[in-house]
């Protein structure tokens, strides 16, 4: 609906401007729907749900610490051992629990050899969880 503009100039020229009642009435009719139907959608069905008494199984894994000093020394969780009687221990381990976790550690100086000799044997008999322990740098 065009409204004529008031003064001389604009005489008999229509202006557009939007009608918002209807839209307001549209708007309060979905509030009323929203209102009334809103109560509705809330209604549960009442059950008597069986009770079941359970704890998680959980069972920590064995951790086995191997340290490698750089002389060559291998201890087995602070047992000195021989390169051979860690073969067999990881032997026994891996037909035991595989799941095994084992972290290994190795002075700054070990030679990288040694280091690769000690996780091939390892991974040989099946002991893959093998985590490499290293001390934090310190921040200056």
């Amino acid at each position: 609906m065009g409204l004529g503009t008031l003064g001389a100039g604009g005489a008999g020229r229509p202006t557009s401007e939007i009608n918002i009642i209807p839209l307001v009435d549209v708007m309060l009719v979905l509030l009323v729907v929203f209102i009334v139907t809103a109560p509705l959608l809330t209604h549960a069905v009442k059950l008597e749900l069986p009770q079941a008494s359970s704890r998680p199984n959980v069972s920590k894994a064995e951790r086995i610490e191997i340290v490698v000093q750089k002389e060559g020394q291998l201890h087995w969780n602070g047992v000195p051992i021989t390169r051979t009687e860690l073969e067999q221990r990881a032997d026994q381990l891996a037909a035991r629990a595989p799941d095994t976790e084992v972290h290994l550690k190795g002075d700054e100086a070990v030679p990288y050899g040694d280091m690769a000799r000690t996780l091939s044997a390892l991974a040989r008999h099946g002991l893959t969880r093998v985590g490499f322990v290293t001390q934090p740098a310190m921040s200056p």
